[in-house]
């Protein structure tokens, strides 16, 4: 092993290497947050659900997407895995915890409850693929096949799988609630993730803070939003 890589090998499995790669796959799947948002907010400007299809299918065929697929995957592993090691090892540095301390006077709960919060969408998460990605990737669905007149022939009908699974108000629940997590997540995860990679500035911390809080108040928003209005059009109400 050149030296080189052993810096690199010595710097990862450092506390301050867990925390940059923190940062950097966390502001990988922000941006993919913020791409999904795209598409699911389609939803929104066509009750038929063609427009939605459009994108999805799209998406679903496209190379490159289907590449950035496998690493967004590989990136949402080693955010779990990195956060996991973080918490135990922070947990391992101090015993017995806030004893002794005011951790309300020093940073916000959601800031101390990261680790929970995970688990909570890695919850969902597990979820939200049963529901969507598995069915379309891996399952001879006929409701995926529902023919549409502005549908290509081998495009699948995901809007009919979407009104069919938040037809369950029960379902529609989990997913607002996951999505409230997911602000709470974001209220600390976006400036944490500049911080922990060494973009923070004086100068624009104020402008990444506030940047951060809006993304954390809106793409949640959008995404629970959308099970809602496709419940109320599934029970008549739009």
């Amino acid at each position: 092993m050149s030296a080189a890589t052993h810096k690199s090998s010595a710097l990862f499995k450092s506390s301050l290497g867990k925390k940059y790669l923190m940062g950097l796959t966390g502001l990988f799947l922000i941006s993919f947050l913020l791409v999904h948002c795209f598409v699911n907010a389609m939803v929104f400007f066509d009750r038929s659900g063609s427009l939605f299809n459009e994108y999805a299918h799209f998406m679903g065929t496209n190379i490159i997407i289907r590449i950035m697929e496998v690493v967004l995957f590989a990136g949402l592993l080693l955010h779990i895995i990195d956060g996991l090691m973080l918490y135990f090892q922070n947990r391992a540095a101090r015993p017995q915890g806030y004893a002794y301390n005011k951790p309300n006077a020093n940073s916000s709960w959601y800031s101390r409850s990261m680790a929970i919060l995970g688990t909570l969408l890695l919850t969902f998460l597990i979820m939200h693929l049963a529901h969507f990605w598995v069915h379309s990737r891996f399952m001879e669905d006929n409701m995926l096949k529902q023919p549409h007149p502005d549908f290509k022939t081998d495009m699948l009908n995901l809007y009919s799988l979407m009104v069919d699974t938040f037809s369950n108000p029960i379902v529609v629940v989990i997913y607002v609630l996951a999505q409230v997590a997911l602000a709470y997540h974001l209220l600390h995860g976006f400036w944490s993730a500049f911080q922990s990679l060494g973009l923070n500035h004086t100068k624009y911390n104020n402008a990444i803070h506030m940047a951060g809080t809006a993304f954390a108040i809106v793409i949640p928003f959008i995404f629970a939003l959308m099970p809602i209005v496709i419940y109320l059009r599934t029970i008549g109400v739009m």
